[in-house]
C-alpha cells in the first residue's frame, strides 16, 4: 500500500447518526464501510446494538456486521490483525476507505496499533473462562490484583474480557501486561482522516431515550429472552441486555430496566465523547452537516 490510501473514520457517541454520514459518504466516494462497533461484530445481537438496517446494508458495501458468534472470543488485537488485512485487499481496489463506530479501543488499535505482546496459553485462556462461568468476576479480579496491580487500577473493571486477559497474559509469561502496555503510536501506510460528530446534549440525551423506546417496540425484550442461554458471554454484559436480564431475573421491573437503559446509554454516551475529545486530529462536525464533511476531506485528500 502507498500513502495515496486514505480511511476517513467518523466516531462519536452512540446514538447520534454516524452510521447514515457513513453509507452517505461510501456512496459519494464509491467505496466501501468498516464498522468498529465491538457489538455489531456479533449474529446474535441485532435489534440492542441498532446495526444498520437490511436498507443501510443494501446501501453501499459494509464489513463486521455480523461476522462473529457471541460464543467466539473476538478481541481488540484479533480486529486490529482481521481489519488491517481486510483493508489491504480493499486498498487494491480503492483510494479511499470509510471505518464508522463508537468503540474507541477497536479505532485506535487500527489507526495507532497495540502493543506487540508474547503468545498466550490458550489451555489457560480456557481455564480461566471455567473459572468465570463458576465462580464469576471477582476471583479473576482478586488474582489479578496481587499478581499485576498496576493493569488493575487501570483496566475496566466491568469488563469481565480485559480483566481475564490480563490475568491469562501474567500466568501465561510470568510477566505483567501493563509493563508491556507502552502506548507507542505505530506508522501505518495510509492517511488517516478523523471525522467526529456532536450535538447539542440535551438533543443527543433526547434522541437516546427515543431510540431506546424504539428499540423496546421493535422487540428487544424478545431478543434478550432468547439470548438467555448465551449470558454468560462477555458479550452480553453490555447496556441493553444486562438491564433486561435483571428484569427477567425478577430484580427490577421492566419500567426500571428501561429506564436504566437510557439512564446508562446516555452515561456511555458521555464516555465515548470524553475518549475521543483526546485526539486533537478528529474534526468536529454536527450530524447533519454532510456537505461540510465532504468539503473538509476534499481538502484534506487535495493537501
Amino acid at each position: 500500500m502507498l500513502l495515496d490510501k486514505t480511511l476517513i473514520v467518523i466516531v462519536g457517541p452512540t446514538g447520534i447518526g454516524k452510521t447514515s454520514l457513513a453509507i452517505e459518504l461510501a456512496k459519494h466516494f464509491s467505496t466501501e464501510i468498516i464498522s468498529a462497533d465491538s457489538r455489531q461484530f456479533f449474529k446474535e445481537m441485532e435489534i440492542g446494538t441498532a446495526k444498520p438496517s437490511a436498507e443501510e446494508l443494501n446501501a453501499a458495501p459494509h464489513h463486521f456486521i455480523n461476522s462473529h458468534s457471541i460464543e467466539t472470543l473476538f478481541s481488540t488485537g484479533d480486529f486490529e490483525i482481521q481489519a488491517l488485512q481486510l483493508m489491504e485487499d480493499l486498498f487494491k481496489k480503492q483510494d479511499l476507505l470509510i471505518m464508522v463506530g463508537g468503540s474507541g479501543l477497536y479505532i485506535d488499535a487500527v489507526c495507532n496499533g497495540l502493543d506487540d505482546l508474547p503468545d498466550t496459553d490458550l489451555n489457560i485462556r480456557e481455564q480461566l473462562k471455567q473459572q468465570l462461568e463458576n465462580e464469576g468476576i471477582e476471583s479473576i479480579k482478586q488474582q489479578l490484583k496481587i499478581h499485576d496491580p498496576e493493569y488493575y487500577e487501570k483496566v475496566d473493571q466491568a469488563n469481565p474480557q480485559r480483566m481475564v486477559r490480563g490475568l491469562e497474559f501474567f500466568l501465561s509469561t510470568g510477566e505483567k501486561l501493563s509493563s508491556y502496555q507502552t502506548n507507542s503510536k505505530k506508522e501505518r501506510p495510509f492517511n488517516i482522516v478523523k471525522i467526529g460528530l456532536n450535538m447539542d446534549r440535551a438533543a443527543l440525551y433526547q434522541r437516546i431515550n427515543h431510540r431506546v423506546d424504539l428499540m423496546m417496540d421493535a422487540g428487544l425484550l424478545e431478543e434478550v429472552k432468547g439470548l438467555q442461554k448465551y449470558r454468560k458471554y462477555n458479550a452480553l454484559n453490555t447496556v441493553g441486555y444486562s438491564e433486561l436480564f435483571d428484569y427477567l431475573d425478577g430484580h427490577i421491573s421492566l419500567e426500571t430496566a428501561v429506564d436504566k437503559i437510557k439512564q446508562n446509554t446516555r452515561r456511555f454516551a458521555k464516555r465515548q465523547l470524553t475518549w475521543f475529545r483526546r485526539d486533537d486530529n478528529t474534526a468536529w462536525f454536527e450530524p447533519n452537516d454532510s456537505k461540510a464533511v465532504i468539503l473538509h476531506i476534499n481538502n484534506v485528500l487535495k493537501s
